[in-house]
């Protein structure tokens, strides 16, 4: 056999050596026969017999060859079966050699142990001495990280501060210390960081230890817990981060917890409506399902969502083809096996629809398709009847002439005793909807909600570009106030919704209180580690045309009734005659070729409701 020494095996060779020694000395020392043992023996004869076996033994086993920066369990029960054959072997040869060499039976075991430790003490170092340079060497000086506060001081709290100790780059930051409310955590350490405090001193501690990050995690914490954090954390300037509840995570998933922004979902003033795609889609396995506007925020993440239920085909239509072309891209990639369509066109040609509904016999239909900017429908009144309006009667007509299932409009809380164009057509689009379900075997209903937090032309992604450009803000009134929630949570409305209909109702999802967009607009501020009126101006532009200061959910004389599905409500309003609504639909297309304002009066003539602005119409940035 070929053995090549190197400095390695030459310091773990000398050390076994030591190692025995030192285990069958403290293992004599042990018993009672100790004194007999060093008096009347040639011990050091004797340990050195266990040292040469251990060495031959140590060799058949490969134990000087292992790489030991890497060892794993396979090593440890290497060294477990050779450290014990080397022993016992020893023992043997104690006894067979000669009868003063003999040492007690408890002291072949007791040196086992010792010399299983002291072996693997060494060999270990290695892999502790690997991992802690790894350590070193990727974690970024401390003066290039932002000294961080944690929240919480939990589980995920624990994770976090272990995590930015080892340098882990999806925890960038120097833990320096953290708060948390728990009177029995006040003081004591974790992974090296004091708990320094409560929620209540965050202010104080950061000026104090020169704060220049703050990481929430406390994700269980209630949301009127986690809004009043909030609410102290962005008044300071530091940079604020969460992450997930790691009890919601499979251990498998805990490395790949990484720090995200607070953003404004997070600063919202009630807790998320969690309702259950895949409970509330199961309708959906095995269906072809259409949506149109399906390029859309609302209409794009109802098709994700409706991926995960196995469908059996999904169509999207729209007339905008670059966010269908991406979305298409997005869906071949994470739903390689899905049967996913893209069909180019309008919901205004009613030919064109009939033709998409006799290619593809769609069971399920979700029409997101509409105008939906409230100043530009102001001054495009014509452009929002035809589209929001005959667009939805040439859908659901398309609908029940091809005998599909199910017809969900998506509706708006602007259709609640509209001001707007935009609002009066999508109440007049639940009319309709409300008006086939009367007589079709297809099941017509609609979803109303508020404003989409991140959707395409919501007031967020104009406050950031705004923000990014230095300002000012332009928010349109002080007091201006909205419902408020997120493109997941009203898509998964949509869903459930579809599962719940019998016809004819219109579905209103619980979201709390409104929102002054005042507010939200310094939030936001703040959230980019700027201050509101200092680096970054608030203007006021006054309400815009057909804008109110606050949204409803329910029209006068409207009520609701609760579902099923915790957080969802049915209008329990009654449907226009039949015959109103048709004639009255004739007399609107008749309008069509009139001027705006003639269009306005014939609209609000066939939606009571409608109380149109008499501003000056014009378009404003926010």
């Amino acid at each position: 056999m070929n053995i090549k020494f190197s400095g390695r095996m030459v310091f773990l060779i000398l050390w076994d050596i030591l190692a025995t020694y030192l285990a069958y000395t403290l293992a004599a020392f042990g018993t009672r026969q100790a004194e007999d043992i060093f008096a009347t023996t040639n011990f050091l004869f004797i340990f050195g017999i266990s040292a040469i076996i251990n060495l031959a033994v140590f060799f058949a086993f490969r134990l000087y060859n292992n790489l030991w920066e890497y060892a794993s369990t396979s090593e440890i029960l290497q060294l477990v079966y050779a450290t014990a054959i080397s022993t016992v072997g020893g023992g043997l040869i104690h006894f067979i050699a000669d009868p003063t060499l003999r040492l007690p039976v408890r002291v072949y075991f007791i040196a086992w142990v010792l010399l299983l430790f002291f072996t693997g003490v060494a060999r270990f170092a290695f892999r502790f001495y690997r991992r802690n340079k790894q350590i070193i060497d990727k974690r970024p000086p401390a003066s290039s990280r932002r000294r961080t506060l944690i929240v919480g001081a939990g589980e995920t709290g624990s994770l976090t501060i272990n995590r930015m100790v080892e340098g882990d780059y999806a925890m960038q930051g120097l833990p320096i210390v953290a708060v948390d409310d728990d009177p029995n955590k006040q003081g004591h350490r974790i992974h090296g960081i004091k708990v320094v405090g409560t929620t209540d001193d965050i202010l104080e501690r950061v000026n104090r230890y020169q704060i220049e990050q703050i990481v929430i995690a406390i994700p269980s914490a209630s949301v009127a817990e986690r809004k009043r954090i909030y609410d102290i954390c962005i008044q300071t300037d530091c940079h604020l981060f969460t992450l997930p509840n790691v009890r919601d995570l499979r251990i498998d998933e805990l490395d790949d917890v990484r720090l995200r922004e607070v953003d404004l979902t997070d600063l919202l003033s009630r807790e998320e409506v969690v309702l259950s795609a895949s409970k509330g889609g199961a309708y959906l396995t095995g269906k072809k399902v259409l949506i149109t506007g399906g390029g859309g925020s609302i209409g794009s993440e109802l098709a994700r969502q409706i991926a995960t239920v196995h469908p059996r085909q999904i169509i999207i239509f729209d007339i905008y083809e670059n966010t269908s072309y991406e979305l298409a891209l997005e869906m071949r990639d994470r739903f390689g096996d899905l049967d996913f369509r893209v069909e180019i066109g309008s919901v205004r040609d009613k030919e064109r629809l009939n033709t998409l509904f006799a290619t593809y016999q769609p069971d399920v239909v979700f029409h997101a398709a509409a105008h939906k900017h409230v100043p530009l429908m102001e001054i495009s009144p014509r452009e929002a009847v035809i589209n929001n309006v005959f667009g939805t009667l040439f859908a659901a007509q398309a609908a029940h002439n091809h005998h599909t299932q199910c017809f969900i409009l998506i509706s708006t809380d602007k259709a609640v005793n509209p001001t707007s164009v935009m609002g009066a057509t999508k109440r007049l689009g639940e009319m309709i909807v409300q008006h086939f379900a009367q007589f079709s075997p297809t099941c017509f209903a609609s979803v109303r909600f508020g404003n989409v937090l991140g959707s395409h032309g919501s007031v967020i992604p104009v406050f950031k570009r705004q923000i990014e450009e230095g300002g000012p803000i332009t928010v349109t009134n002080p007091e201006v106030t909205r419902y408020f929630m997120t493109i997941p949570e009203a898509s998964r409305l949509v869903v459930q919704a579809g599962s719940m209909a019998q016809g004819g109702e219109i579905f209103i999802l619980e979201m709390g209180e409104q929102v002054r967009i005042d507010d939200l607009a310094r939030k936001l501020i703040r959230l980019s580690g700027l201050r509101p009126d200092v680096d970054i101006r608030i203007e006021y532009t006054g309400l815009r045309p057909g804008e109110k200061l606050y949204e409803e959910l329910l029209m006068d004389g409207e009520t609701t009734a609760a579902t099923k599905t915790e957080g969802i409500l049915v209008s329990t309003g009654s449907a226009q005659a039949p015959e109103d609504l048709l004639a009255g639909l004739q007399k609107l297309e008749a309008c069509l070729d009139k001027d705006a304002s003639v269009i306005i009066t014939c609209l609000a003539e066939q939606v009571p409701t409608y109380n149109p602005s008499n501003d000056q119409a014009f378009y404003g940035e926010a």
